[in-house]
């Protein structure tokens, strides 16, 4: 198996400037010749170490889902039992939230790039059905009702805060408590003899 190599001083650079830029300005709105210029590269190293700004603006996404998952993973690794685990992803945006105020890079991406053959387009949507299966496979895990409805509303509550994050208000604490709410239900055993 080959061993994975860091990646260049200049490709983290470029990836730095660009989350930075495609984030708080908009994927569409900012072009290569600003990342180059703000990442201290040239447009040509940039295509050498990407190919294309869709490939970029791919790589972007790739790399802040990976810091996400990870993030989840901690935050389902530190849950005291299987049904505090499924509403981890809630516990995790505390954190996360507090670096992105522009809301969900993710659903920012899909709005601005719906053709769904666009790289980037792709990741983020492979984004949201992993946090739906992630949702649903906690659920089950917890021996919740109905995990696949259950994994559904849950994703649906959550990218509502990620939503309204832009908003002078926090809608973070009363939707994990909706979303602790409905997993105590789910995880409740049903009538005697149902």
């Amino acid at each position: 198996m080959p061993v994975a190599q860091a990646p260049s001083p200049a490709r983290a650079r470029i990836l730095a400037a660009a989350e930075e830029l495609f984030y708080e300005r908009g994927i569409t709105a900012v072009g290569v010749d600003l990342v180059a210029e703000r990442s201290g590269t040239t447009k040509r190293t940039l295509y050498n170490q990407f190919g294309s700004k869709a490939r970029l603006v791919a790589a972007y996404l790739a790399e802040r889902d990976r810091r996400w998952r990870d993030l989840v993973q901690a935050a389902v690794d530190r849950s005291g039992d299987p049904a505090a685990a499924v509403t981890a992803p809630f516990e995790a945006l505390r954190d996360w939230t507090a670096t992105s105020p522009r809301g969900c890079a993710f659903i920012n991406a899909l709005a601005e790039l719906p053709d769904p053959a666009h790289p980037a387009h792709r990741v983020a949507a492979d984004q949201k059905r992993w946090l739906l299966d992630l949702f649903r496979d906690l659920a089950a895990a917890a021996g919740c009702a109905g995990p696949e409805a259950l994994a559904t509303r849950l994703l649906v509550l959550h990218e509502g805060v990620l939503a309204t994050r832009p908003l002078p208000f926090d809608t973070l604490p009363d939707t994990a408590d909706l979303a602790r709410r409905l997993v105590r239900e789910a995880a409740a055993p049903g009538p005697a003899g149902a």
